[in-house]
């Protein structure tokens, strides 16, 4: 019995899947921003209901949460201290020094405060070059004085941060011991630890981001499974990292900053399940919700993974699946410009409280998914019959909108959806077109609450076909989260030319990764038959400023001799990425190692063959298609079989989510209970 938990700013989803009897059990909750674990305990209480089993029965729980990007992003995170090396004070201030271009991009430049503040910083006389020699001893006298001024004056967290410490630890982790002996109630993170790689300003961004979210994130775990074990649970929780892999409670709540992007990944690693079982190797994940839009690309069947993201305006070098957000989703509210009289949607959400109008919690802005609502794309009950929507507010509430801008109801409604479109088709564009894709060579993967809502908009825009539609579309992050595996990356920079590399260097620094690689994966109770640990390393051609990361072929790693073969592959890799092969040395950056722990696959019962009782078809009611209404079937999701041919417009409802199936289109049930959309010349 493994239970995924995805919470959204709208809805908490939850996906149970018993592995015996291969049955899923859905259930979508309100969330409770004030805490989400109220949230998260009310939906694992009414899924185990559904499935008519105990909490107790659980064995398995799988969480994505955005409790740590909702900290930086709101700036309610931690006060932070930073210990850096003396004359390194200003590092956080000075970043990378860049600022937007042109000039105008400069003056009008909104540069936040950093995580840690000035005042809160403390230069500690001590030195090591990059070699890791010590260039100058630390001054243990002076350093702890320091460190009681600092701590002493209301800190909630350390961050120590010195100059070359990925070369030599020795000096940060002798002021760690210090700290922990006098002030062994505020945590401390170490940036030799958190990202023992070169970069200062990123190592120490990094690792107080780490720090600013760390004690919520431990105030957040602690506080759900104190909810869970009070409802009866005793499953071990597991949270979802960036990088779509899995790490403990305890883990996430010591490296909280390896969480920031957790909530996107489940989507991301559903898609590429989808993407190789349905035997479409170029998909588009398409993630759209109740205040957001993720994007994602699947090539071959591979997701795309960044070694560093952005939390609003702060950079966090963690590995993490490459995932656009735009804030468009059901929620997002229209409104008509003071000024230019002209329609806006977004990026402000109606969130889960007040909510849309026609949620009837107290919303009385319209939003996308008001709109949905007006043009007879959403029925009026959802969630299988237990809520009823307020169809007659949300027209209303529209109607307000198109009284502003001289359109009826129907017509605002669907320049609401227009817009909402634009916005997500340009997220679409950056991680397609930007990057020299053409987007008519994937298909499309809907899925969120609203994802099944636009999606067919989204392909005929674009051209990208087939649009997938998956079983279990309201809650696919959930359901990914049970997909993952147990991940985790041991890197250390070590820059050395090629030309005179000593291979058993090499060799013998990744002995020392493998074996941490292996102690890791001890804690997290990973078995032997699932372990397995990839080696690469990152190179560049001398005077890049950034590198391409090479996988060690198996034979290289059994041999253990030249690394000649990987640098071959380099110079392909480069040249098929940037076009272009240069004949210059080649220099060493970063070795590292990748531990994995694989999970079961979740394995449902496939539909039954089709029939032709037509047993599918609920009712048929007006929909607005084209400029007009049109007597549009809605048909039951559960109800259709392998085979089964609808044509469009139609309307398919499900307990999770609503698919549209738009005019000149029909959709086909795969053997994997996947809708497959095309246009009709597609079929002819």
């Amino acid at each position: 019995m493994r239970l995924g938990v995805d919470v959204g700013g709208t809805f908490t989803d939850l996906l149970l899947h018993d592995d015996a009897t291969r049955r899923t059990y859905q259930a979508k909750t309100p969330s409770t921003p004030e805490d989400q674990s109220i949230g998260v305990a009310a939906g694992v209480k009414l899924i185990c209901e559904k499935a008519g089993i105990s909490p107790a029965d659980l064995s398995l729980i799988l969480h994505g949460t955005t409790v740590a990007t909702n900290a930086v992003l709101e700036g309610k995170g931690a006060r932070v201290g930073l210990l850096v090396t003396e004359g390194f004070e200003y590092t956080l201030h000075l970043a990378k020094s860049w600022t937007p271009g042109p000039l105008f991009g400069w003056i009008v430049m909104d540069k936040p405060d950093p995580l840690a503040s000035l005042a809160d910083t403390r230069g500690i006389p001590e030195r090591m070059n990059a070699q890791g020699e010590v260039v100058r001893p630390l001054d243990r006298e002076k350093a702890t004085a320091l460190i009681d001024d600092l701590c002493s004056s209301g800190i909630e967290a350390l961050t120590i941060s010195l100059m070359h410490s990925y070369a030599n630890a020795e000096h940060e982790r002798i002021l760690a011991a210090i700290v922990r002996e006098r002030y062994p109630d505020i945590p401390v993170s170490v940036s030799s630890d958190i990202l023992p790689e070169f970069r200062e300003y990123d190592r120490a961004i990094t690792t107080v981001m780490n720090d600013y979210v760390r004690p919520i994130m431990k105030r957040y775990l602690s506080q759900i499974e104190a909810r869970l074990k009070d409802i009866g649970v005793t499953a071990r929780l597991h949270i979802v990292r960036s990088d779509g892999g899995l790490m403990s409670a305890q883990a996430a709540s010591d490296r909280p900053v390896h969480t920031v992007l957790s909530g996107p990944a489940g989507g991301v690693t559903s898609t590429v399940m989808v993407s190789r079982r349905s035997g479409i190797r170029k998909l588009l994940a398409f993630d759209m919700g109740g205040t957001s839009t993720d994007v994602a690309v699947i090539l071959d069947g591979q997701p795309t993974i960044s070694r560093s993201t952005e939390v609003g305006s702060f950079p966090a070098k963690v590995p993490t699946l490459d995932v656009r957000s735009v804030g468009a989703g059901g929620g997002s509210i229209a409104e008509v410009s003071e000024l230019t009289k002209s329609l806006r949607v977004g990026p402000r959400s109606a969130g889960a409280r007040p909510g849309p109008v026609a949620y009837s919690r107290g919303g009385t802005e319209p939003t996308v998914s008001d709109a949905n609502v007006v043009l007879g794309y959403l029925p009026p009950v959802l969630l299988g019959g237990d809520m009823k929507l307020d169809v007659e507010g949300a027209r209303a509430s529209v109607a307000k909108i198109g009284d502003r801008i001289g359109l009826s109801p129907e017509d605002a409604a669907q320049g609401i959806i227009d817009i909402a479109n634009e916005v997500m088709l340009g997220a679409l564009r950056v991680i397609t077109v930007q990057r020299g894709l053409d987007p008519r060579d994937f298909g499309i993967l809907g899925f969120g609450g609203a994802g099944p809502l636009h999606a067919n908009a989204m392909a005929e825009l674009l051209g990208c076909y087939p649009v997938v539609i998956p079983g279990n579309p309201g809650v696919l992050s959930a359901l990914g989260f049970l997909e993952s595996e147990f991940k985790n990356e041991f890197v250390q920079t070590f820059i050395r030319s090629t030309r005179e590399l000593d291979a058993n260097d090499v060799w013998s620094r990744f002995e020392q990764l493998e074996g941490k690689a292996k102690a890791w994966l001890d804690e997290e109770h990973v078995p032997a038959s699932d372990r397995k640990l990839t080696f690469s390393v990152d190179l560049r051609y001398e005077q890049q400023g950034f590198e391409v990361t090479i996988d060690i072929d198996g034979d290289t790693l059994a041999s253990k001799g030249a690394l000649k073969p990987v640098f071959d592959k380099f110079h392909e890799t480069h040249e098929r990425l940037y076009g272009v092969r240069f004949h210059v040395p080649v220099e060493l950056v970063a070795l590292r190692v990748v531990a994995t722990g694989a999970t079961l696959p979740v394995e449902e019962t496939a539909p039954a063959a089709a029939s032709a009782d037509g047993g599918a078809l609920i009712e048929t009611r007006p929909s607005y298609f084209k400029g007009q209404w049109i007597d549009t079937p809605n048909y039951d999701r559960s109800k259709l079989t392998m085979g089964e041919k609808i044509p469009g417009p139609a309307i398919i409802r499900q307990y999770d989510t609503t698919t549209v199936l738009l005019p000149d289109h029909y959709a086909e049930v795969d053997p994997h209970g996947n809708l497959l959309i095309w246009p009709n010349a597609k079929g002819n």
